[in-house]
């Protein structure tokens, strides 16, 4: 009988939000920061989907540097985009769950190898 009541006692717990277990759990393996870079590239992507849509799926975010969003875009005309928005970019980043505290957005274009 003990045991039974022990067993529903388990199952009565409150359950956990997924998401709200997923950090403690990355962090015991190693992984949290793996994990926030997931989260800064998902957020830096999904901000472009919205507020430069012309750019979306032509660039990515690479790195935090600092205060310094590097991102990388495939072509000048993507990263001429990226560079006007980037004032509304950083701004809509950092106020972003997934985002940082960022104040500069740098775009570099993705270097394209020669064919020989």
């Amino acid at each position: 009988m003990t045991d039974e009541r022990e067993r529903e006692r388990r199952r009565r717990r409150p359950m956990s939000r997924i998401g709200d277990l997923i950090p403690a759990a990355a962090a015991h393996l190693g992984l949290a920061d793996e994990l926030r870079r997931a989260r800064m590239v998902a957020t830096f992507d999904a901000l472009v989907a919205e507020r430069a849509p012309a750019a979306h799926g032509a660039c990515r975010a690479v790195r935090l540097d600092g205060s310094v969003l590097v991102v990388e875009a495939d072509a000048p005309i993507v990263a001429q985009e990226l560079r006007l928005r980037s004032m509304t970019l950083v701004a809509a980043f950092r106020t972003a769950p997934g985002g940082a505290e960022v104040t500069e957005l740098r775009v570099t274009v993705r270097s394209r190898n020669p064919s020989r």
